[in-house]
């Protein structure tokens, strides 16, 4: 059988292309820092988030110098707490669950997104290094009012930023600018 110089030249290409199609979802998947869900941050019974610790009262704790930790719950149609405020050149771990269906968590703006299930915690890490001010939004459908399902974050100088007794009071006015975030683990997508 002969085979046309041509119809060779069609054939490399498209093994190239299809080479190439693999290596870009490896690289995706595996590479550009992107982990899977698992179950870093543990297991808790949506109904019992009232008496389930760092759920029961979800807001933001500092946990070390520039270290904080935030819970938050989601539920049809918000999430709670509605207004998160942290400090710039902190680093952040976010500990999300849902209290009735599949959710989604997004800080947009952000790589930082991850899917958030009844009786699963997500865990992601996120250090905000210049003042902002960011939306979260659900990014999974979850019925009627999905549209309307948002919060906000919002990232001060630190110099304008106090914590007392585990809540956060501002000192001053809103400020700001394009700001990034940078994952440092858990997951994101």
């Amino acid at each position: 059988m002969h085979v046309h110089n041509y119809e060779k030249l069609w054939l490399g290409a498209s093994l190239l292309l299809i080479v190439g199609f693999i290596s870009t979802i490896v690289y995706g998947a595996a590479g550009a820092g992107i982990t899977m869900v698992n179950d870093e941050g543990g297991q808790v019974n949506p109904k019992e988030l009232g008496n389930t610790s760092g759920f029961d009262d979800p807001g933001v704790t500092k946990v070390g110098p520039n270290e904080y930790e935030v819970h938050i719950v989601a539920l049809q149609f918000a999430f709670q707490p509605g207004t998160v405020e942290l400090p710039a050149n902190s680093t952040v771990t976010f500990y999300v669950t849902s209290r009735d269906v599949v959710h989604g968590f997004e800080v947009a703006g952000t790589n930082a997104n991850t899917m958030v299930i009844p009786g699963e915690v997500s865990q992601i890490t996120v250090e905000f290094d210049e003042p902002g001010e960011y939306g979260i939004v659900c990014h999974e459908y979850c019925g009627a009012g999905h549209h309307s399902m948002a919060a906000e974050l919002i990232v001060r100088e630190p110099s304008n930023f106090t914590m007392q007794d585990d809540t956060q009071t501002p000192t001053s006015g809103n400020e700001t600018t394009n700001a990034t975030a940078t994952p440092t683990g858990g997951e994101s997508a």
